[in-house]
């Protein structure tokens, strides 16, 4: 039971990262109806940066809490004039092409980004410093870290905020207007390419953030680390109903169960001839059968239709 309710704590922090990834494919999909698969390069460049500013003040005898919370806004800053960017240069001039162009030009801003991030930082893995307590907190059997920890309460912050963000501001229903009809939108006074803007920038910052708590996590940052997260982030996001906040993050949650116990189990499962390296089967065999009988995802799609 120990061993399952362990799986359980591993499934539901992968899940809150990959929530904070898929919060930002589902927001920019919400409002331009656009998978931006560059996203997951903006959360390696923001591990990247953070790695960076780490690295520059490791001498200078700050409490290590200190100097993640210093590389914390400058990755941010670094990411959301990056997504800025690619929305203004590569995005934007292709907003009435067909959907097949702005699809080919994100994934080749994809492979751009990393290929840039392996010239700047070297194409070796990096060590990333632990500078929160190592030291797991026993939970009467499963143990948590306060990394861990962190990455669920981040999670849950940004999730609340991101909702009344959407629901209660006028950015947010400049958001919902520019999602219906971003035309009309434009007649009652609100700018939409200034809107769409805004979108790319929140969801650089939860890729920032995302990057930040996975290199935090798992210990290591290189260039090609955004790829797997972007993609699982993605069908999260999908899995949930993409379009739906709450969603991308049920169906992060969900995903990021079934990968953990999924791991745990494989081996026995299958006599041991599958290891644990192998528990993308049972995600994306989850994928496919909420699709299979629920094509618009757990929660439902909410984009609403253009007129």
């Amino acid at each position: 039971m120990d061993i399952f309710l362990q799986q359980i704590i591993n499934g539901v922090v992968l899940g809150s990262m990959y929530a904070l990834v898929a919060l930002g494919y589902t927001m920019v999909y919400g409002i331009v109806n656009l998978i931006n698969f560059a996203h997951g390069e903006v959360l390696m460049v923001g591990a990247m940066v953070s790695w960076t500013v780490i690295s520059f003040l490791a001498g200078s005898g700050m409490p290590g809490w200190a100097i993640l919370l210093l590389s914390l806004p400058v990755a941010i800053a670094v990411c959301a004039a990056l997504n800025f960017s690619i929305e203004k240069i590569a995005y934007r001039p292709l907003r009435n092409a067909p959907r097949l162009a702005p699809l080919i030009t994100a994934m080749g801003m994809s492979l751009l980004l990393q290929t840039l991030a392996m010239i700047i930082w070297k194409p070796n893995p990096k060590p990333f410093p632990q500078l929160l307590p190592v030291e797991p907190i026993n939970l009467g059997g499963p143990v948590i870290t306060v990394t861990q920890l962190l990455i669920l309460l981040c999670t849950g912050l940004i999730l609340a905020l991101l909702v009344y963000l959407v629901n209660a501001t006028r950015l947010g229903r400049a958001m919902r207007a520019t999602a219906e009809n971003p035309k009309v939108a434009a007649l009652m006074g609100v700018r939409p390419d200034l809107v769409i803007s805004a979108t790319f920038v929140i969801g650089a910052a939860l890729a920032a953030i995302a990057g930040i708590m996975w290199a935090a996590n798992y210990g290591t940052v290189q260039h090609a680390m955004g790829f797997l997260p972007g993609l699982k982030a993605f069908t999260a996001a999908v899995l949930g109903g993409i379009g739906n906040l709450p969603g991308a993050v049920v169906g992060a949650l969900l995903l990021g169960l079934v990968e953990a116990i999924g791991a745990g189990y494989l081996g026995d499962l299958t006599g041991g001839v599958l290891g644990s390296h192998y528990a993308d089967i049972f995600a994306f065999a989850a994928l496919i059968l909420v699709l299979t009988l629920r094509p618009s995802g757990l929660l439902g799609e909410r984009v609403a239709d253009r007129a």
